[in-house]
């Protein structure tokens, strides 16, 4: 149920487990705190503290959800495979547990966005100067009350944590640390398309579905930004989407950030360069392969996120400074992982090693095939013939991976003018069965990793492209000639996966969704595939995979 305001006992509340605290602890819950905005809007937000007249950090967090919906269980109903989830009823979607911070001597402040449920504003926009604007009015408004000791931070997950890339690039001077936990910070390249092909699966499910005035978050007298219009107005990364993309250069306070292997498509790429691009001295990486909610509200998980801010916003020697900086897990298997801690991303001692594809014997070598050959596939999904690409390649000892890869072909399109390249990477156990992992919005029969590019799309902006991950600009579109062939390359989002010697890393190529069926992707209905696609090797076609082999235990 909904919770009203008052005083709460902790032992009170309904649980699915115990945070370990004192189980006498109160909290004071206050609902629609006015919030005003430097322009006069008033944003709605509640307010959950320590009882009493002490001054206490607060945590944000700014969303569109809605501030009273809580507990979300009806909302993770929705979603298969959510795994366990220990939070209170005073809880949020995505959100902290005020029952487990509060008794820790925090206050908890959770904000509406302008423009939706009960706050003031005529429009609400997606990750727009407006919203940022009004995170750091927020942080601001929060330091500024008596129950406050002017220190703020912010924490949550998904849009909770895009809130925060945008809000911490404006610098308020209150905001001490953030915690963004799997968030995306480009909507072109991380939501809205992939590799410049459009998401008509969960970006248009989730913006439709709930971005409405009659049943959705919308507040009754603002009107929504018509993303899925905007989308099929805007194919290319122009000034519509850079303004939305966050200056993650601009963000300088201290970051404990976590990015999720099993999150490909959404929040992986965004957490991993949010990390690499910020210029803040102190600053964490946790890389996980489990579920993003269910990792996010464990007890080991609470208590690294306690030590984070009980240094920045309370000044304690908390021991975070002692933990490694980059923290990953090396999935093995389904829910079976290694711990390994490194000093920075990508990790230092990293090999490159190019995997050169050789179709003709369905392997993938460490040295190129001298003769040159092509693959034929049909471009779209068919019964009939052929519509994908397999190549494998078996380790010979122990290796593990971890990085962005880089997938190299020499591409020509029949039959079209352009091509859409799905690609992903499997590992196969050493009798050739398939190991699963968790992918994409908790599918738990999902890969290892997984890429897209439409070739009209494959010029590169090179100040930002590294040795393993092209950064493609999506600025124009450069479409095939009749028998052209060209190299594309093609950003394999970061993982990190152990291999034994006899397993094998099977690279999947085709025209069309990997994980169809399974997951809540789907770029199908715009796609500019036709006929059948070429993919060149050997010889002059230096085709292949670069895959980021570790240095040893």
């Amino acid at each position: 149920m909904t919770q009203e305001p008052g005083i709460y006992l902790v032992e009170d509340l309904r649980t699915r487990s115990m945070h370990g605290h004192d189980a006498q602890s109160e909290i004071l819950f206050e609902r629609d705190v006015k919030a005003e905005m430097r322009d006069g809007v008033t944003l709605m937000t509640n307010v959950f503290r320590p009882t009493g007249d002490g001054k206490y950090p607060a945590i944000i967090c700014l969303a569109p959800y809605g501030k009273d919906s809580m507990p979300p269980d009806q909302q993770f109903l929705r979603i298969k495979n959510v795994g366990v989830l220990p939070f209170s009823e005073l809880t949020g979607w995505e959100t902290p547990d005020p029952a487990f911070w509060v008794p820790h001597g925090y206050a908890f402040v959770n904000i509406d966005c302008r423009g939706t449920n009960k706050s003031g504003g005529k429009s609400f926009e997606h990750m727009s100067p407006q919203m940022a604007e009004d995170f750091y009015d927020c942080v601001e408004w929060v330091a500024a009350q008596e129950w406050c000791d002017g220190n703020v931070g912010s924490n949550g997950v998904s849009y909770l944590a895009a809130s925060q890339w945008l809000g911490a690039a404006t610098n308020p001077p209150s905001l001490k640390a953030i915690m963004p936990w799997e968030g995306f910070n480009d909507w072109y390249r991380e939501h809205a398309f992939h590799g410049g092909i459009p998401d008509h699966g969960f970006f248009h499910e989730i913006w439709s579905r709930r971005m409405n005035s009659q049943t959705g978050f919308i507040a009754r007298d603002a009107e929504p930004e018509k993303i899925l219009e905007l989308q099929k107005a805007h194919p290319l990364c122009d000034a519509f989407w850079e303004e939305k993309r966050v200056k993650l250069e601009n963000i300088t306070v201290p970051a404990y950030i976590t990015a999720g292997w099993a999150t490909q498509g959404l929040h992986t790429r965004g957490s991993i360069e949010g990390f690499t691009r910020i210029k803040s001295e102190e600053k964490w990486l946790e890389g996980h392969g489990r579920k993003e909610w269910e990792t996010y509200y464990t007890r080991e998980s609470l208590e690294r996120q306690r030590r984070f801010f009980d240094c920045f916003l309370k000044g304690e020697d908390s021991g975070i400074r002692d933990l490694p900086r980059v923290r990953i897990e090396i999935r093995d298997r389904f829910y079976q992982g290694r711990v390994r801690n490194f000093d920075d991303w990508p990790i230092p001692g990293t090999h490159y090693q190019p995997l050169y594809l050789n179709p003709p014997d369905q392997r993938m070598d460490y040295t190129p095939p001298k003769r040159v050959s092509s693959s034929r596939y049909s471009a779209i999904q068919t019964d009939g013939e052929r519509d994908r690409i397999e190549l494998t390649h078996v380790f010979s000892q122990k290796t593990d991976l971890a990085g962005s890869m880089k997938l190299k072909l020499w591409v020509q399109a029949e039959g079209s003018d352009d091509m859409d390249l799905h690609a992903a990477l499997k590992k196969l156990d050493a009798t050739g069965k398939e190991i699963h992992f968790l992918d994409f919005q908790h599918c738990e029969v999902g890969m290892v990793a997984s890429g897209w590019l439409r070739a009209s799309h494959r010029a590169q902006d090179e100040a930002l492209s590294t040795e393993s991950r092209p950064w493609h600009t999506h600025e124009r579109e450069e479409k095939l000639s009749p028998g052209e062939i060209v190299a594309v390359e093609i950003e394999i989002l970061p993982s990190a996966t152990g291999f034994l010697a006899g397993e094998a890393l099977q690279l999947i190529i085709q025209g069309h969704d990997i994980l169809k069926g399974h997951s809540r992707f789907n770029h199908e209905p715009d796609s500019v595939n036709a006929g059948h696609h070429l993919i060149h090797c050997g010889g002059e076609y230096d085709s292949h995979l670069l895959i980021p082999i570790l240095p040893g235990d």
